[in-house]
């Protein structure tokens, strides 16, 4: 069965660990849905944040075996953990004079941001889940969206609460 898993690879930040871990991937014709990467609080650590969809027993695998390479420091299911996720779009869309406020009424529903205006565009930042995502973009296909590109997901586990905590109701 199809299913699509959210991993988070914590890694040695070196030359080639990328391409390593992408390789497992494509070796068994698996396309990436989403790959983000970054320093972490220690600078000689990466994090990526790998989307994919597959068959689970090949995705299994795939966990498995990034496990096993050698710069791979840890490797979490974030499909099965408490995580907090969130995307970035920037997205240019194009305006005339009547359809300003109609798309700052959009903006504003989604929380956007207008980070640049011109007399033919805006462009907007949003960030949230990858339903947000494509809830926004959903909207303001009718403006004409002229050029867009998006970060992919990234996610964190979610902070253990205590039993007390747990009990009221509370975050931690």
């Amino acid at each position: 069965m199809e299913q699509t898993k959210i991993i988070a690879v914590t890694v040695e930040n070196q030359p080639g660990v990328l391409a390593r871990v992408a390789g497992l991937f494509s070796g068994r014709a698996f396309n990436i849905i989403s790959l983000a990467v970054g320093e972490t609080e220690d600078e000689s650590m990466s994090r990526m944040t790998i989307v994919a969809r597959g068959d689970e027993g090949v995705l299994e695998q795939i966990l498995k075996q990034l496990n096993k390479l050698i710069d791979v420091i840890k490797v979490v299911d974030m499909s099965v953990e408490k995580c907090i996720q969130r995307e970035l779009a920037l997205i240019k869309v194009g305006v005339d004079g009547k359809s300003k406020q109609e798309l700052m009424t959009v903006v504003d529903i989604f929380r956007a941001k207008v980070l640049d205006v011109s007399n033919e565009s805006f462009t907007i930042e949003v960030t949230g889940t990858d339903e947000k995502i494509n809830g926004f973009i959903d909207m303001v296909e009718s403006f004409g969206i002229k050029e867009m590109v998006r970060t992919g997901t990234i996610a964190l586990t979610r902070a253990k609460k205590t039993k007390k905590q747990e009990a009221k109701g509370e975050s931690k």
